[in-house]
């Protein structure tokens, strides 16, 4: 128990009655969700001392958010808060649904009967109730959010399905400390700049303003200072402890969107009760004057006093709150020991790579150069490949820095603009939590992301976007939810006379560590369009995340041995390259060089100098194309890792791990980068892989 709960009734036979102008039947359904999402806070305690329970943070103080719900359509996509119990109660009651109490405590149990994320997470999220569900990284859901909003007038302009109907009003709520951090502010401003540019942009942003970020106070009036007078926002306030203020309010805010299709900001004024989350001990650092000033804005208290002015008694409204704490603690007795995930297989089943035949039946049916021999660059290739890709699929978009009507700093978009138009080739602003989020929100919304980041070093930027969100989609909806996306970007290193780190980076540790992404790293002209293809198949039909890593040094190489010779050219292809297939160049049967990328004509020039040699080209990074490294590994007995990454975090401990767990006998090393950044000039030559260090360690090899 809790003074909260356990003073409940003392403190209703005290209250006042306040009219209002909402009958008394909006009132009583939305006073049953508040109701609802309290005990459902304090059941998940006592399945917590029941050993039943995992970590949880609760809704009390944040009830108000019922409000929120019953101010929109039941299919406007939602993206919510973690405080949130009382809106996901709501917006259940609007589907007439009556297993919202139940999913809530199921995800408290971890059950795998959980309908949403199956036990792997407790989250607000269902398919059926357009509740894209969100994971607690700090305002991470708002970039998403942004790219839902713009993604349902785009997807309607292009005449591509869409699950949201085209006068859908996105809601995102996030909390006063959320409302800081770079994430967020990034999001409201990309949300603006759209909206500024006529661009519709209907976002409901809903600030539930306890006051506290778990021990830190808001400063009083910040979130109105911060976001009362910003131009372009349409800023709302009212108390979340008020039932009615709120009710009124959000309903404005949420017409003021739907109609205008322009973002809203709606402030709520609440409180934090029960603490920020677990074994929170808020008499640590908050005054019991703080608490209790809290404690008598409990919005519960709130709603009661709305009831005893439209004719409820105050044991009446006693009654209606013991009779939920009964009907939840029973729901919380069934719960209490439901299977849970008991197995690796049962626990990573959605993060699983797509299926090679799923993928082939999605590929285009023809291709723009099909049958042609001309000789295409790395550049031109993707070039033709991204034309395809927007030719064959209506609801493929490509977006980022620079790449519209200029065509990209090394030229790999020019024309798509001019070919396709400004709706389906454009630029964004420079941003890349923004860029991300918008090919989340498009994800999710039947559309297929094409974004680019201009170079590899920018990522780090935003590289949560994909870790926390785009990854984890799939992994806490069981693939309810899917975010497909390709995500283009020019790096390593090797650029001649430009650059320095930011330019020339060759780290892409970030990346090789999150579960179910595909890393695709082609070197060759024909590989890059044929993985393309593959990428942006396996997006469409599986939703898979896949990250295209280009070579910016190759762009435009056209010599492989000896200037002239143009064996670095190719055709564009007409088959595709399957996920986890490398390709092998040479029968050499004494050595087998494994390389990527830069490394790959490196090794190539090598190995036409010794005798004996193969070079086993990855091209995929995640998942590493395992049969063919271990059958070019084990023909050779022999085996040089020539990684341009860094040696530290780089991609040869990948590849020495993997060969070391499949058993290989045989001798083993490795030449990478060094743990450097890149520096500008010249100097970039003493901490880059070379064809020299390569070479020396290949015939060292050969001599053992």
């Amino acid at each position: 128990m809790t003074a909260v709960d356990e003073l409940f009734a003392e403190r209703v036979r005290a209250l006042k009655p306040v009219a209002c102008e909402h009958r008394a039947d909006v009132l009583l359904s939305l006073y049953d969700a508040q109701l609802g999402s309290r005990h459902a806070d304090l059941a998940a305690r006592w399945l917590q001392s029941q050993g039943h329970g995992y970590y949880t943070i609760g809704s009390a103080g944040h009830e108000g958010n019922a409000a929120v719900a019953a101010a929109l359509q039941p299919t406007d996509p939602a993206l919510l808060h973690y405080r949130s119990g009382a809106f996901y109660l709501a917006r259940a009651a609007q589907h007439q649904d009556k297993d919202g109490l139940r999913d809530i405590l199921l995800g408290v149990a971890a059950a795998t009967a959980e309908p949403i994320s199956g036990g792997r997470h407790k989250v607000f999220g269902r398919h059926d109730l357009a509740i894209i569900p969100q994971t607690s990284t700090i305002a991470s859901h708002l970039p998403r959010a942004m790219g839902v909003a713009f993604s349902i007038a785009r997807a309607a302009k292009l005449g591509v399905p869409s699950p949201w109907p085209a006068d859908a009003v996105v809601v995102t709520s996030f909390g006063d400390a959320s409302a800081n951090h770079s994430t967020a502010t990034g999001a409201i401003n990309a949300a603006l700049h759209a909206s500024y540019q006529g661009i519709p942009m209907p976002l409901l942003l809903v600030c539930e303003d306890n006051g506290i970020g778990i021990s830190v106070r808001t400063p009083d009036g910040w979130i109105k200072q911060a976001y009362g007078q910003r131009p372009g926002l349409r800023y709302f306030d009212a108390d979340g402890t008020d039932l009615a203020a709120t009710l009124t309010m959000a309903t404005e805010a949420a017409t003021f969107v739907r109609r205008n299709r322009r973002p809203a900001f709606l402030r709520l004024r609440t409180v934090r009760l029960m603490g920020h989350a677990g074994s929170d001990v808020e008499a640590a650092y908050r005054s019991p004057a703080d608490l209790l000033a809290d404690e008598e804005r409990d919005p519960l208290l709130g709603t009661a006093r709305l009831l005893l002015a439209n004719g409820f008694q105050a044991d009446d409204v006693i009654e209606l709150y013991e009779n939920k704490r009964a009907e939840v603690l029973a729901i919380a007795r069934e719960v209490a020991g439901l299977p849970q995930l008991s197995s690796t297989a049962a626990v990573v089943a959605p993060l699983a790579f797509p299926d090679r035949a799923i993928v082939e039946k999605s590929l285009p049916g023809r291709r723009i150069d099909a049958g042609t021999t001309e000789p295409l660059t790395l550049g031109q290739s993707i070039n033709r490949a991204l034309a395809d890709v927007l030719a064959s699929y209506p609801e493929a978009l490509a977006f980022g820095e620079d790449i519209g009507r200029k065509g990209g700093v090394y030229g790999v978009t020019r024309g798509l603009q001019k070919s396709f138009g400004a709706a389906r080739v454009f630029d964004t602003l420079l941003d890349e939590q923004s860029i991300l989020g918008l090919a989340l929100g498009a994800g999710v919304s039947g559309l297929l992301p094409l974004p680019e980041i201009q170079y590899l070093a920018y990522l780090h930027n935003a590289e949560d976007q994909l870790r926390g969100e785009a990854a984890s989609l799939k992994f806490f909806s069981q693939g309810q939810y899917r975010n497909p996306m390709v995500l283009r970007i020019a790096g390593y290193g090797y650029q001649k006379g430009f650059g320095g780190h930011f330019h020339n980076d060759d780290a892409i540790g970030v990346l090789r560590d999150i579960p179910g992404i595909v890393i695709a790293s082609p070197s060759r002209p024909d590989d890059a369009a044929a993985m393309l293809h593959t990428c942006a198949a396996a997006a469409r039909a599986d939703g898979t995340v896949s990250v295209f890593l280009e070579p910016i040094a190759l762009y435009h190489r056209r010599d492989l041995h000896a200037d002239g010779d143009e064996q670095w050219l190719a055709p564009y292809p007409t088959t595709h390259v399957p996920i986890g297939s490398g390709r092998v160049y040479g029968e050499g049967r004494e050595l087998t060089i494994v390389t990527f990328g830069n490394g790959v004509p490196m090794s190539l020039r090598v190995a036409a100098r010794l005798p004996g040699v193969r070079v086993l080209d990855l091209r995929w990074l995640s998942p590493l194309p395992l049969d063919d490294l271990l059958r070019d590994a084990t023909t050779t007995g022999r085996v040089l890792i020539a990684d341009e990454t860094r040696r530290s975090g780089g991609v040869s401990e990948g590849v020495m791990a993997a060969l070391l767990d499949a058993g290989y006998p045989g001798t083993l090393a490795r030449v990478t980068s060094e743990d450097s950044f890149v520096p500008l000039g010249n100097a970039a030559h003493q901490v880059l892989l070379s064809e020299a260090t390569i070479e020396t360690a290949a015939r060292k090899l050969l001599q053992s």
